[in-house]
This record gives structure tokens, C-alpha cells and sequence, in this order.
């Protein structure tokens, strides 16, 4: 069964986001599903066709990845948006981010940072469930670098397409406009 696309309509209205930077970043996540159905379907028939032991093969189980980090990756994006207020700083969350970096401040001032690294790539507060940690960590493409076995909490997109047709090069002032509009109850809820 191929994977849909999500609305996320729902987001044109968005303070600090122009409506032509949502409409044209949803229109590339579109590409990402699609591209994740193309591939998969391709690598199938492959499959079924014995053609496994190709260079072609190869290439495409690599690129697989790729388009399939990039829909998630964009899903879990436009999710953690359109929040109304604060963490609230009694709730679980709040309370481990406290205890992992000290006060909730110096995580925001670590995933900022994070987010102001030169480069193209993705910003996530992860949770390791087998440690019991947070940890905010860089992504430089799609499907490099990610903590394996922890659980994606919070994720900005600091790829030039999520800010440069608002921001141009002040990526900074996308970070405090981003900021601006988690959904904390989304986030909070991936912890459990």
C-alpha cells in the first residue's frame, strides 16, 4: 500500500511562516512521499525479477533511506508545529530536560546552537530509551547520523528551504520564529 501524503494545510497562517514558504515546503515533502513510493515500488519488481545482484539494486536500497527519512523526517517537522504557549514546565519533558542539561534554558541554548551550525541538515531533541538521556543532535543529510535506537522528539528543519524565502541567510531569526510555534503537547506526547 503506498504512503499519503499529509494535509498540512492547517499550517498557512503560521506566524512567522509566509504562506508562499509553507506552500512550496509541504510541496517538497509531496516529492518525498512520492519519491518513497517510486523507489519502493521499483525495488520490488527488482526483487521479483531476480535483479538483485546489480549495481542498480545497490543504489536504490541507498536511496530508499534517503526519501524515506525525508518524508518522516518532514512529517514529524510539520507535526511538532502550530503550538500555542510555553513547555509547560511541570510535565515530564520539562523535568528531564532539567535534570539532562541543567534547566530548560541551556537545552533551548544547545538546540539553537545546534540549529546555527553551518550547513544543511536537521536539528532533533532525541530520547534514548535504553539510557534514560536527551540528547539534542545535528543531521547533516536525510539518512546519516541518526541515534540509533532513540526517539525522535523535537525536529527543525534547517535545510535553506525551511527558512531562506522568509529569513534569506538569517537562519537565526527562523530559529526564534520556529520556537514560536511548537507544539509542545506533540512533543511531550512522542516521550511516552
Amino acid at each position: 500500500m503506498p504512503y499519503a501524503a499529509k494535509d498540512y494545510a492547517q499550517l498557512v497562517g503560521m506566524k512567522g511562516f509566509s504562506e508562499t514558504l509553507l506552500k512550496n515546503h509541504v510541496t517538497l515533502y509531496q516529492g518525498y512521499v512520492a519519491n518513497t513510493n517510486k523507489v519502493g515500488d521499483i525495488l520490488l519488481q527488482m526483487l521479483k525479477d531476480g535483479k538483485t545482484a546489480v549495481p542498480e539494486y545497490a543504489e536504490l536500497k541507498r536511496r530508499f533511506g534517503w526519501e524515506f527519512n525525508g518524508m518522516r523526517l518532514h512529517e514529524l517537522y510539520f507535526d511538532n508545529l502550530k503550538g500555542a504557549g510555553p513547555l509547560s514546565r511541570s510535565g515530564k519533558l520539562a523535568g528531564k530536560l532539567e535534570k539532562e542539561f541543567g534547566s530548560l534554558e541551556a537545552w533551548e541554548k544547545d538546540f539553537k546552537a545546534c540549529g546555527t551550525i553551518r550547513g544543511i541538515g536537521w536539528v532533533v531533541l532525541y530520547f534514548d530509551h535504553a539510557g534514560d538521556r536527551l540528547f539534542n543532535s545535528w543531521i547533516n543529510e536525510h539518512d546519516v547520523a541518526h541515534l540509533t535506537g532513540c526517539s525522535p522528539l523535537l525536529i527543525m528543519d534547517v535545510f535553506e528551504h525551511a527558512y531562506l524565502t522568509d529569513y534569506q541567510l538569517k537562519r537565526a531569526d527562523y530559529i526564534e520564529a520556529f520556537f514560536s510555534n511548537i507544539n509542545w503537547n506533540v512533543v511531550e506526547s512522542r516521550l511516552s
